[in-house]
């Protein structure tokens, strides 16, 4: 932590590399497909995996299986879980939810919003207190600060953290290679088998095309605005621990994370380069975890952390199935 003092950025690169053969699908977008653009020298690039892509899957990594709960090697890590009404009883938390706090099923119990207001010293038409908003948000679960929230539903929603730790995924001196096949209907081929007056082109055989690329090389980057959790004011065990959280999420990240599609499979070729500051080397992960464990322990003595950490709420929301209703043969309405 020393050698961080004072540095705005912690820049890291990783170079990768498909685990088998060549070939890799990059990420696609709705009415746009594959991103692909080239640099001003006129090299061809992609991007593979975009910033907020990336920002999930950084999410996942500390998770307990799928979530919503974190991993047990993190356990004193605060978070907040809301159980939602249904037919039946499930369960989400910070950890998982689109802008984490700011989710419809915690952030709107009243019970919570108005101690989370308080916390942060939070007023409907007064200035921010962003040192207050930061303690708040560290309180009740730090990953907040490390992936960001915009806190949409809370009061005139001013509240609006971005992102400390970013990374994306981008290939350059890429070509295409594109391949194709069917979907096989082995009962009916023409497709003129019908279960509804929606299975047109659904049941027959379906031939497609598919779009793969090669390059000549496929490199993550990460960014870590350090100046950003600086800025907060937070105690000094409060930032040490969301450095170091940082970093672990991106070696586990590294680590076993790297199938991101079907057909996306890589794995580093070399180990992290840390392109600024000069002469930081990132620790390998037992170490990073022994020290976030020990810096869970010093929040916890010094209550920066929920008492018990883990928040458990109702949420007010109310989690109904739609209920559609058909007309029977005889003209009778039924549910």
């Amino acid at each position: 932590m020393e050698k961080l003092k004072g540095v705005p950025r912690l820049l890291l690169e990783v170079e990768l590399q498909p685990v088998q053969g060549d070939r890799f699908q990059p990420t696609g977008f709705p009415d746009l497909g594959a991103a692909i653009y080239e640099r001003p020298d006129g090299t061809r690039m992609i991007l593979v995996e975009s910033s907020q892509s990336v920002a999930n899957r950084l999410e996942q990594t500390c998770l307990e299986g799928s979530g919503p709960r974190i991993a047990l090697e993190l356990a004193g890590l605060p978070y907040i879980t809301a159980k939602l009404d249904g037919a039946v009883e499930t369960e989400t938390s910070s950890l998982v939810e689109a802008h984490r706090i700011n989710s419809p099923f915690i952030i709107t119990n009243k019970e919570f919003k108005e101690a989370f207001k308080k916390k942060a010293e939070y007023e409907k038409g007064k200035p921010l207190n962003w040192k207050k908003i930061a303690e708040a948000f560290f309180f009740y679960d730090p990953n907040s600060l490390l992936h960001g929230a915009f806190m949409a539903n809370l009061e005139d929603g001013r509240v609006k953290v971005q992102r400390a730790l970013s990374g994306f995924i981008e290939a350059e001196g890429i070509r295409e290679a594109a391949s194709g096949g069917v979907k096989n209907n082995p009962l009916d081929p023409t497709g003129k088998l019908r279960v509804s007056d929606y299975d047109e082109n659904v049941y027959g055989n379906v031939p497609y095309h598919r779009m793969e690329f090669t390059a000549d090389r496929i490199v993550a980057y990460f960014n870590f605005d350090l100046a950003l959790l600086e800025g907060y004011g937070l105690d000094r065990e409060a930032k040490e621990l969301l450095v170091a959280l940082g970093l672990y999420k991106v070696c586990r990240f590294l680590g076993s994370g790297l199938r991101l599609r079907t057909a996306c499979d890589l794995a580093p070729k070399d180990g992290i380069s840390v392109t600024a500051p000069e002469g930081f080397t990132v620790p390998d992960e037992e170490s990073l975890l022994e020290y976030i464990q020990e810096k869970i322990r010093a929040c916890t003595e010094k209550k920066l952390f929920a008492d018990p950490p883990v928040t458990v709420l109702k949420s007010d929301v109310i989690w109904k199935e739609e209920k559609k209703e058909t007309v029977s043969e005889e003209g009778e309405t039924e549910p």
